[in-house]
């Protein structure tokens, strides 16, 4: 009897998972049953379906059974699915670009880090699911009361891929890797409080201590995808100066020592990287049962995410972040597919220019009024609902409704008002000729070139409505597709563009993680770069220069309002002056094969892979 139980159950959670949508519509329509004349807060639950005391009349109660009673049994089926997790098998994920590196210090994008932290382990981790900081490889940590020094103590036994110890001495010499200015790593900013370097000194080989030129507001979350590196492997590069040289795509596995879960086996450029399981992982999961689970991830690289999408239906790949909203729609009716919806994210999408950029080009975009009439040119609410199906929402500064604890409503917004950008126009003196062109105050035609990813079918065509929406106001908007290493390094490197239209993702909901965007000095610092250049430095503005008070502020603080009420002056300050015109954000969208366990996508990224260390098949894919 009890095997036939224990059947019957894996049997209701099969049927279960094949009528989820059904579940789904049904709650559905028990909510609206409820809700239709009581407004929309569903959560104030009734005591029951009497009429004492509850607001909801039996016939509705009636009404709204059908529906609770496959909920219930929704319920119980989840709460019969706690099978131990399975070792073994393939995780097959589509990536629609390719690493640019295999080297952490110098890793930017955001599908190079994906793998990247499927590699490598940090300090002390942010669980992507509570946002909340755990141990990883430190043990533990004290705080001195001044806030200022940290006292790390590392976990016995730790060893990297290769089998070699992982001590104090590889987290001295990765950070001081990190803050090495010749580097240039994008992640240095982060390590500067005050503008002075942290520093990091070993106790013993197990214990650091790390001295903070001032109070740090984050605390411990400083510590978050610092990956640590192997001194063993990494010090003589350092020393002869080509650091940053090594660990490139072309390297050969056994050259890659890393710290996390699971290891390079091979990458194929053009089809396919593999991870294998890291025999010496440190972490083991309840049961002191050796993670990761999976003995293997293999990235598939795929031209496009139209590419991805067929992929996905075909049964070829298992799982994909970052989807389309219309691939969304069609993958959740798949029957071996489940799809996610985690609602609003980090990322922010946005229109920037280059302040200085050849010709005339320079004088526009250093001109706050041309930028704000290209704010509210561009239609917002067209870019929601035709990009993004409607799963995504108008923003006004860097932060996104996905980060509710540091969002203020306080801000300058640009709603679609074609009227009020030809008259911000007009207040600098460019005037439309009889034939709709736009003329500068030197009767100069205005006319860019805007870089946009070629392989992000989703930003393609939000690069197309923009330009549409800046063709009303006679802007001649020259879209040019590019690979995305060519656009970083024209951004970043060799500055050879006028406008982009890119996207950022904050690595954490603290806005620390920003300092590198909006840091006069930081690396992202991409409307007007400071770092990194051969080139005199170019003239900041003055709300630049409060806003690098402000951030410096709130850096340091360790008081909550304090540093609420200094970021909100940066995000009015931002949304006032538009050095990046702040367009949406998209929901965080992903999907995996129905038998895939643990499957549990969050707001911070990696949307899907931030746990891949406890992902497990609970049956083989078919």
């Amino acid at each position: 009897m009890m095997k036939k139980r224990a059947n019957k159950s894996a049997g209701s959670e099969h049927i279960l998972r094949a009528c989820m949508p059904a579940v789904e519509a049904c709650w559905k329509r028990a909510k609206r049953s409820f809700a239709a004349p009581y407004g929309r807060d569903v959560m104030r639950w009734p005591s029951g379906p009497s009429q004492q005391g509850c607001p909801i009349p039996p016939a509705r109660w009636k009404r709204a059974l059908p529906g609770l009673a496959l909920l219930w049994i929704a319920i119980g089926a989840a709460a019969g699915q706690n099978a131990p997790a399975r070792a073994g098998g393939t995780l097959v994920l589509a990536h629609t670009s390719e690493p640019k590196t295999l080297n952490p210090l110098l890793a930017a994008d955001q599908p190079t880090r994906d793998i990247l932290y499927a590699m490598s382990a940090d300090l002390v981790h942010i669980n992507r699911a509570t946002q909340r900081t755990e141990p990883a490889l430190a043990k533990s940590w004290s705080v001195s009361r001044d806030g200022r020094r940290y006292t790390l103590v590392l976990r016995d036994g730790l060893r990297f891929s290769d089998g070699l110890p992982l001590t104090a001495d590889d987290v001295v010499f990765t950070f001081r890797a990190y803050l090495d200015p010749k580097l240039n790593s994008p992640q240095r900013d982060v390590l500067l409080v005050e503008g002075k370097p942290i520093t990091f000194t070993k106790l013993s080989a197990r214990s650091i201590r790390v001295d903070l030129p001032a109070p740090y507001a984050p605390g411990e979350r400083l510590f978050d995808s610092f990956w640590i590196l192997p001194k063993h492997r990494l010090e003589r590069a350092y020393i002869e100066g080509r650091l940053s040289q090594v660990w490139g795509t072309a390297s050969a596995p056994s050259e890659v020592v890393t710290a996390g879960p699971f290891r390079l086996r091979q990458y194929v450029p053009g089809q396919r990287l593999m991870l294998e399981r890291n025999p010496y992982y440190w972490k083991k999961d309840e049961s002191d049962r050796p993670l990761p689970y999976l003995d293997s991830l293999q990235f598939v690289f795929v031209g496009d995410q139209n590419a991805q999408l067929l992929r996905l239906i075909a049964g070829e790949v298992n799982a994909a972040a970052r989807l389309r909203a219309e691939d969304f729609s069609r993958l959740e009716k798949i029957p071996f597919l489940r799809a996610y919806d985690a609602g609003p994210g980090l990322e922010y999408n946005f229109l920037f220019f280059n302040w200085d950029a050849s010709g005339p080009a320079e004088g526009w975009f250093r001109n706050v009024k041309f930028r704000q009439a290209v704010a509210h040119a561009v239609d917002r609410d067209a870019i929601v609902r035709l990009v993004y199906q409607g799963r995504g929402s108008a923003i006004w500064s860097q932060v996104t409704p996905g980060n509710r604890l540091w969002r203020t409503e306080k801000l300058t917004r640009y709603p679609h008002d074609l009227a009020r950008a030809e008259q911000l126009l007009r207040e600098i003196n460019f005037h439309r000729e009889p034939s709709g062109i736009l003329l500068d105050n030197e009767r100069r035609p205005v006319e860019f070139t805007l870089m946009v990813s070629s392989s992000n079918q989703l930003r393609r065509k939000m690069a197309t409505l923009v330009q549409e929406d800046l063709s009303r106001l006679g802007m001649q908007v020259h879209l040019s597709p590019i690979e995305f290493g060519a656009m970083m390094d024209a951004v970043l490197k060799t500055r050879k563009f006028e406008a982009g239209l890119w996207a950022l993702v904050s690595g954490d909901a603290d806005p620390n993680s920003e300092m590198n965007v909006w840091s006069s000095s930081g690396t992202l610092h991409i409307w007007n770069l400071q770092s990194g250049q051969s080139r005199p430095r170019q003239t900041l503005e003055p709300w630049e220069q409060d806003v690098d008070r402000l951030m410096r502020l709130q850096m340091t603080s360790t008081d909550f309002n304090r540093r609420k009420a200094a970021y909100d002056q940066v995000q009015q300050l931002l949304s006032e002056n538009l050095p990046l015109i702040f367009l949406v954000s998209p929901h965080v969208l992903a999907v995996a094969h129905r038998n895939l366990g643990n499957v549990s996508p969050a707001v911070m990224e990696p949307a899907l892979l931030w746990n891949c260390d406890r992902l497990f098949w609970m049956r083989p894919p078919q």
